[in-house]
């Protein structure tokens, strides 16, 4: 049996091509997932930014979020069956979910929310992983008591729509998040956010609020452009965390004058790695979905596109690359 995929064209690759190729067999650790839904995010466009630049030999399957059906499982997979409704965020290393039938590791899937369909549930596992992650592990804002802040930086995004949600389920802190238009600043107002401020004057706006420093904060967009303003509003002994990497040196005195430490968020490090824990994110996604289903987080789904085609997986590309996206746009297959 053979599968479709759409993939970035070796001999054109700012161009995708539908290719057909046979259905992949699971290794012992393997679920073969059937499809339904894939979502596009920033790191499916700096990927294939990345393949134009250098080239590639052969097609190259992008995409990684996903919702799907399992249709076989490897020798070695324990908690998953055929015909179970899972989601996950895939692996940067292995081939994409912008095909039919697709090859993951089982450690790294979780089990769909129930009250989601498939559009909407795929838009969610690689935005909730990463806002767990960062909130959670980095910055282990569950420690904190109800007199500490949390600053987000880009509240309406997709990774921010879930970390506030997160952080005002699982915490005490005061919820901050960064917004410049009002129907975003209402997003995250609906969310969860005790306190929407615009991006473009923090230091000004938080003052407003008599807010000097803040104890954590977590980048989610444009490190470089707010470097200078989170360096000055970081509290003494405060956490940084960003999920943006830099492009030009981060100067680091303002924090080392205030012992205040610095964390990197990618979602991808566990699978990439194959560390002893990356079966923690299998777990952190039903945890997810349990919230779902309890009606304390929403999928952010805010478009979904229909048919796995070229034409649908540039259109979603296209709408990541504006810059605007609030919430997700996802593909339905």
């Amino acid at each position: 049996m053979s599968v479709k995929a759409i993939a970035v064209n070796p001999q054109d690759p700012k161009h995708f091509i539908e290719i057909s190729q046979p259905q992949p067999v699971p290794g012992e650790y393997d679920l073969l997932v059937e499809v339904k839904a894939a979502s596009v995010n920033p790191v499916d466009t700096k990927v294939h930014k990345g393949l134009v630049k250098n080239g590639l030999q052969e097609p190259r399957v992008l995409g990684w979020d996903a919702s799907g059906i399992v249709r076989a499982t490897g020798s070695n997979v324990t908690g998953f069956k055929v015909g179970d409704e899972v989601w996950y965020a895939g692996d940067i290393t292995r081939p994409g979910s912008n095909t039919t039938h697709q090859l993951i590791d089982a450690r790294i899937v979780g089990h769909k929310p129930r009250s989601l369909d498939w559009a909407a549930a795929a838009a969610l596992p690689l935005t909730a992983l990463t806002a767990w992650e960062g909130l959670f592990e980095r910055l282990n804002i569950q420690d904190a008591g109800a007199d500490k802040t949390l600053l987000i930086i880009g509240g309406a995004g997709g990774v921010g729509s879930l970390a506030i949600p997160f952080a005002k389920h699982n915490s005490k802190v005061k919820i901050i998040a960064t917004a410049s238009r009002e129907d975003s600043a209402q997003w995250c107002r609906d969310r969860g956010a005790d306190l929407v401020v615009n991006y473009k004057d923090l230091p000004g706006e938080l003052a407003k609020h008599d807010i000097t420093w803040v104890d954590y904060i977590f980048i989610l967009n444009d490190t470089d452009g707010h470097w200078a303003n989170v360096s000055k509003l970081i509290a003494p002994q405060g956490h940084i965390c960003t999920i943006v990497e830099n492009e030009h040196p981060l100067d680091q005195n303002e924090l080392k004058l205030k012992s205040a430490a610095l964390h990197w968020e990618f979602m991808y490090t566990r699978s990439m790695y194959q560390t002893a824990d990356m079966a923690r994110q299998g777990e952190i996604l039903n945890a997810v979905a349990k919230l779902v289903d309890e009606g304390v987080v929403e999928s952010s789904l805010s478009e979904t596109l229909h048919g796995l085609s070229v034409e649908t997986l540039q259109q979603a590309h296209d709408k990541v690359l504006e810059g605007h996206m609030r919430g997700k746009v996802v593909i339905a297959y």
